[in-house]
């Protein structure tokens, strides 16, 4: 169930208004000061702007990570917009070089270089257009991190055949290229090495202190000091278990111990989904109940073109029910009962739908449905645009006062 302030809000809203996103900002920093607080000065906590760059998100979170991470030159255009001043790292893979360009003449903080390629190319910019300043780099690769250790992961992107990042056994070319004087503008800072999505606190240790081991033995073996290691995002988000949290305080001790055999090392992170995910809600109503070959479906205003994350995930968006009491026609309000329902939207396609066969105790026509953990990987990865419905309204809590 939605905090009062948010049920409230929805609840006062008319028909008209809705579908419509709500964010609650309060309950955004207090979870964000709460990972902050879980974490060692000696941990850079980075907010991966693709999981939600809404401005009122970004700036919610300004006073508590350390910056943020895009994956664009779209992404870092808005970021550096809204919080011009916040400390920037532009990853992704398929940099182009206007992209390269731009980011180099804004002064982003980290360039994560993905290939051979694009460290080649970042030098030759680099020296093209900011001549008199360096360009801070962390090379990502695509480590090896034993075998098991990713099995069952939602979403891996290394450990095994990827676009991303660099194959192991180029990142000696990559150190001796740094080392000419073709690389003259560039700096090396240390190494990237997102490699899943989904993990639970322990499995995220086991991996960072893998990613931090072999970096360590390339320090070594190389010569060349790597005082920074990025160890990703991807803390696990249970939508089965909407009640649940990654383990902040377990993960942060675990790093405090990691940190401890490498004293001369800083460690960053980039969560994205698991500090915004529980921050916001999509809310919408029931516009039919109909019963069809034996199955109860409730259609709702608004779709998956609105709230693409249950489709790509493939997984039930946990919501709750809040009941209407007006009905405003005089015939008989369409109704199920303790019965399993499958809530669908507005679109022409059968894969329209946010969740199957969920018990309901009673669910009619004109009920408000609200969908929770719908502050990440939501609004801005859906297609808007299919069949042309409205587009959702968005509402930020608290309010801002309004202006006299």
């Amino acid at each position: 169930m939605p905090a009062p302030t948010v049920r409230d809000h929805v609840t006062a809203l008319e028909s008209g208004e809705l579908p419509a996103y709500v964010y609650d900002l309060t309950a955004l920093q207090a979870h964000a000061s709460a990972v902050r607080a879980a974490l060692s000065t000696r941990v850079e906590l980075y907010y991966a702007a693709k999981a939600n760059p809404e401005p009122r998100i970004l700036t919610a979170l300004a006073d508590t990570v350390t910056g943020y991470e895009v994956a664009s030159g779209g992404e870092l255009a808005h970021v550096r917009t809204v919080v011009p001043d916040a400390p920037v790292a532009f990853g992704g893979p398929g940099k182009t070089p206007d992209e390269l360009a731009a980011a180099l003449a804004l002064g982003v903080e980290r360039f994560h270089v993905e290939s051979e390629h694009e460290l080649r190319l970042l030098a030759e910019l680099a020296g093209r257009f900011t001549p008199e300043r360096t360009a801070n780099l962390l090379l990502r690769v695509n480590l090896p991190v034993g075998p098991g250790t990713l099995d069952g992961v939602p979403l891996a992107m290394g450990a095994g055949p990827s676009p991303f990042g660099l194959s192991p056994d180029r990142v000696d070319a990559c150190l001796a290229f740094l080392d000419s004087p073709a690389a003259a503008r560039l700096r090396l800072r240390g190494i990237h090495a997102h490699l899943a999505s989904g993990l639970d606190a322990d499995s995220q240790l086991d991996v960072a202190g893998r990613i931090v081991d072999w970096s360590a033995r390339l320090a070594r073996r190389h010569r060349v000091p790597l005082p920074e290691i990025n160890i990703g995002g991807g803390m696990a988000v249970d939508y089965a278990a909407p009640g649940s949290r990654f383990d902040w305080p377990r993960f942060g001790a675990g790093l405090d111990r990691l940190l401890a055999r490498h004293p001369e090392l800083a460690l960053r992170i980039e969560p994205g989904r698991a500090l915004t995910a529980y921050c916001g809600w999509y809310a919408t109503e029931v516009l039919d109940v109909k019963r069809s070959h034996g199955t109860d479906f409730a259609v709702l205003r608004g779709g998956t073109h609105h709230l693409r994350t249950p489709v790509t995930k493939g997984h039930d968006q946990p919501f709750s029910l809040l009941p209407a009491d007006a009905w405003p026609h005089p015939w008989q309000r369409p109704t199920v009962r303790d019965a399993p329902v499958t809530l669908v939207g507005q679109l022409c396609t059968p894969k329209d739908v946010f969740a199957r066969q969920v018990p309901v105790t009673e669910l009619r026509a004109g009920d408000r449905v609200v969908f929770a953990m719908a502050g990440a990987y939501a609004w801005n990865i859906s297609h808007h645009e299919f069949l042309m419905h409205p587009r959702p309204n968005f509402h930020f809590l608290p309010q801002p006062a309004p202006v006299r």
